[in-house]
């Protein structure tokens, strides 16, 4: 039994431990979005042990664990109803007490029916069928093959598009990337273009970014082949893909985008690599440097070049940001600081702040986090296709 409680705590611990080291962050990212599975695991063990009729030391230090470990599991659990509660008036305060009254009924009944489900938790989030097109190549640069694989509802029609950009730290990944959170957004009549980029260190900014700004002119050109109505579209990324979300869509010269989501992405890369998280497991750093080529005493421009942040004046396209409190790969208090940032400018734009979720917290499909990111996500883009005030 104490060997249980032992494997309970440990698990238990990284929901409030940030991971210090790569090895460990998945635990970090995790712990917090299982939370409920850990909180069943640990009372089953503690109720183990309180009926066992061996009665020792051990057993005493058996039960002290899983109740610590019962504890921390539930912390998440706990933050539930005040953080729906946060995540809903923000998205009033930025859209509106009314902001779906333009959303097709149809649309409006598709979409999930709550912030969080006890029983998608713990059975998975659902989704049908679609179309799935891959190895679609829409450019050679350096002779290097871009691909993208494209979601699409069963039934033939025009669709909103959203192009979705992977994560990785601009060095890997791939269009395959969160296939059920393409399919998701498919099953709610949108074309789904997940495509590639080219990777660092070979290749660096900006690169990346001309091989989004290529794609987005590939599915304009062929809009009508991949049912896309070509003035309806959204870009979506995380992490690095948030980065390059944003500034695909805040462009002078790029194609007219609706909305822009940004899921923990980098904004200001010179304060990222000023002020790296403490811990610091991926080296914040050194990953900076291996995508621009340098600090940003040696490449100050390159550095605002790359900037989301640089890019800010009036009338750029309604922003979602979607960050984890505890996140240690991109500090919350840029996204705080990127957020107000819009807002002073005259944009719309929205900060939902998840407080116990890591970077990369979406991983999980039917975790907490994403429960939550995906029911606002789903209807801010909705809100931005459909409602005739986004022009």
């Amino acid at each position: 039994m104490l060997s249980l409680s032992g494997i309970a705590l440990f698990l238990s611990l990284w929901i409030v431990i940030p991971a210090p080291t790569r090895q460990l962050l998945p635990l970090g990212v995790g712990a917090p979005e299982i939370s409920l599975w850990l909180l069943l695991f640990n009372t089953i063990v503690l109720v183990l042990s309180l009926v066992s009729r061996t009665k020792s030391p051990w057993l005493i230090l058996a039960v002290s664990c899983s109740l610590i470990a019962l504890l921390l599991s539930s912390l998440p659990l706990g933050q539930l109803l005040k953080t729906q509660q946060q995540l809903a008036t923000m998205m009033s305060e930025g859209l509106g007490e009314n902001y779906l009254a333009q959303v097709p009924t149809q649309l409006k009944s598709q979409m999930r029916s709550q912030p969080f489900s006890f029983v998608d938790a713990f059975t998975g989030i659902k989704t049908e069928k679609v179309r799935h097109t891959t190895g679609i190549i829409f450019a050679k640069p350096d002779g290097v093959p871009l691909s993208m694989e494209i979601y699409r509802p069963l039934q033939v029609g025009e669709y909103p598009g959203i192009v979705v950009l992977y994560g990785g730290g601009w060095q890997n990944g791939s269009p395959s990337n969160n296939p059920k959170f393409n399919r998701y957004l498919a099953t709610l009549g949108y074309t789904v273009f997940a495509i590639d980029y080219r990777h660092a260190p070979r290749y660096q900014f900006p690169a990346q970014l001309d091989d989004v700004q290529t794609a987005l002119a590939f599915i304009q050109q062929h809009s009508a082949k991949y049912e896309t109505d070509a003035t309806r579209l959204a870009l979506m990324g995380r992490s690095a893909g948030g980065h390059l979300a944003m500034l695909a869509a805040y462009q002078q010269n790029t194609l007219p985008v609706k909305a822009v989501v940004s899921y923990y992405g980098p904004f200001n890369l010179t304060e990222g690599y000023q002020q790296p998280p403490k811990p610091d497991p991926l080296n914040v750093r050194a990953v900076l440097s291996v995508f621009l080529g340098g600090s940003p005493k040696e490449l100050p421009e390159q550095y605002r070049l790359a900037s989301p942040t640089s890019y800010v004046t009036h009338s750029l396209p309604p922003t979602l940001l979607v960050h984890g409190s505890r996140d240690h790969i991109v500090k919350v208090n840029f996204a705080q600081d990127m957020n107000k940032h819009l807002q002073a400018a005259g944009n719309i734009s929205i900060l939902l702040e998840i407080p116990w979720a890591e970077h990369s917290f979406d991983s999980l499909f039917n975790g907490l986090g994403n429960q939550l990111a995906l029911y606002y996500t789903e209807r801010f883009l909705a809100w931005a296709f459909y409602d005739l005030s986004n022009k």
